[in-house]
């Protein structure tokens, strides 16, 4: 986390709360025309984390979000006027998210977790983090390999959406949409995976006087939640191959 952020931002946050609210829906993805992979960025952009077994020739590469969204609803269910009085309250919020999960602190949270074992990869898969989040429009457009990689054994990890909610029936909440994709030896999906890990928040964002370091720490405890339950549930996905 970033201080140099922290004080603009507990600036905004300290402004008008909202009161109980509900939030929309997340918006659902579009399946568009198929383009091209671009090649994986190079030097500092691209790190390759080795495993503690004998690599294997199986890589798993990561990207960061690249969107970070924050919907407050009140008890006028939405619409444009609920989110014209709410929208300072959800500037400070994405302003606050972004200062706890960055490119980088998503990455962190991720690789601090077992990544092979959540997602039921070999142990000696090496893992490579890609620092520069995918355009999210782009995100099902592409249908081959997003790296220049031509390992023998190939998936991807895609962190889609970061998501903050404030409804006023079910609280607060910290939704992320994950994507996985397994291409085997070849530039063919053989199975895929997307889907929301969703866990509820007790202090993000931080009241006037709240310990704001604490509130943006439990935002990244949730979102290694959000993940666990993610592979959870991606772990017991039929392996058939994804249809596109």
């Amino acid at each position: 986390m970033k201080l140099m952020f922290l004080g603009g931002a507990m600036l905004l946050a300290c402004g008008s709360m909202a009161a109980a609210q509900e939030a929309a829906p997340a918006p659902a993805d579009t399946a568009t025309t198929a383009a091209p992979a671009p090649a994986a960025p190079k030097g500092p952009e691209t790190v390759v984390h080795a495993p503690t077994a004998t690599a294997d020739g199986c890589e798993l590469h990561v990207w960061p979000a690249e969107r970070m969204n924050s919907i407050t609803t009140g008890w006028l269910g939405g619409g444009l006027l609920d989110a014209a009085i709410h929208a300072n309250r959800d500037s400070s919020n994405k302003t606050l998210m972004a200062s706890a999960l960055d490119s980088p602190s998503q990455l962190d949270a991720l690789l601090s977790m077992d990544l092979r074992g959540l997602l039921k990869l070999s142990p000696g898969t090496t893992i490579v983090t890609h620092a520069t989040p995918i355009e999210r429009k782009s995100m099902n457009a592409v249908k081959t390999r997003r790296s220049d990689s031509k390992a023998k054994c190939y998936s991807e990890l895609i962190v889609a959406d970061l998501f903050y909610q404030k409804a006023a029936i079910y609280g607060r909440s910290l939704k992320t949409l994950f994507l996985v994709r397994d291409f085997g030896s070849d530039d063919k999906i053989d199975f895929q995976y997307k889907a929301w890990g969703g866990n509820g928040l007790k202090l993000f964002p931080p009241k006037e006087g709240e310990d704001a370091l604490a509130a943006l720490d439990e935002l990244v405890g949730v979102f290694k939640k959000n993940f666990t339950e993610y592979a959870g549930n991606e772990a017991k996905a039929p392996r058939t191959p994804e249809k596109l």
